[in-house]
């Protein structure tokens, strides 16, 4: 079942959002402001988020921001009673990945919803394991501000398995994630593992790279390490 977190202060609205998308097998969670909605994502697991503009306490635009500053890279549905470009220029701006003018219809929500979903947001802004940080949008990795020596290709792979964590990533994601179709021998891979590997060994007890037989690759906080 698809998970959603609804950040809506129009309770009408909001309640008539959460009962169809029931109807629809998705779960949805009701905030009426940014704060509750930045709260209730730090003890839940959600898959994507519908977003209103307009709110009190915290505005949507500042709530996207936070978490894409945050390096959360769950997908965000912006909805707004402005459609004048420079209003969605704006919302995408500040990280949503999707945006829907109201009145809309609701199953075009469900569409959207359910596309959104299946994907991660590529609009996060840090990505953090431990001490580790990624600053994606200058492609750099530091251990608490001693930066990593990488070159882009292992910077994507450090990212890849960064952003999955601690679930393992198969080979041939990592490879799809990196080199798309036009991918090297698996040589390659092996030895920006190893590369990447001897880096986060140098710089930091925290992070440990490990290898999943028959699988592929995991990168972990070491439980008992400070963070």
């Amino acid at each position: 079942m698809i998970s959603v977190l609804l950040v809506e202060d129009d309770i009408d609205l909001a309640t008539t959002i959460v009962d169809y998308l029931d109807i629809e097998d998705i779960e949805c969670d009701h905030a009426s402001n940014g704060i509750m909605g930045l709260n209730l994502i730090q003890s839940n697991q959600y898959q994507m988020i519908i977003l209103d503009v307009n709110m009190p306490k915290m505005d949507g635009l500042t709530m996207c921001k936070t978490l894409r500053e945050q390096g959360k890279d769950i997908p965000v549905l912006m909805l707004t009673a402005r459609d004048s470009l420079d209003n969605k220029l704006e919302g995408f701006a500040a990280g949503s990945d999707d945006y829907l003018v109201k009145p809309f219809a609701m199953k075009e929500l469900v569409a959207r919803v359910q596309v959104l979903a299946k994907r991660k947001s590529g609009e996060a802004k840090r990505l953090t394991l431990a001490n580790l940080n990624l600053d994606l949008a200058k492609r750099s990795a530091d251990v608490e501000g001693q930066i990593l020596k990488l070159s882009p290709i292992a910077f994507k792979l450090l990212e890849t398995l960064v952003r999955n964590a601690p679930q393992p990533v198969t080979r041939s994601a990592i490879m799809q994630a990196i080199w798309g179709e036009e991918q090297p021998d698996s040589n390659s891979l092996k030895v920006h593992v190893h590369h990447l590997r001897k880096q986060l060994e140098a710089t930091t007890h925290q992070v440990t790279l490990e290898t999943i037989p028959s699988v592929g690759f995991a990168i972990t906080a070491n439980e008992g390490q400070p963070k």
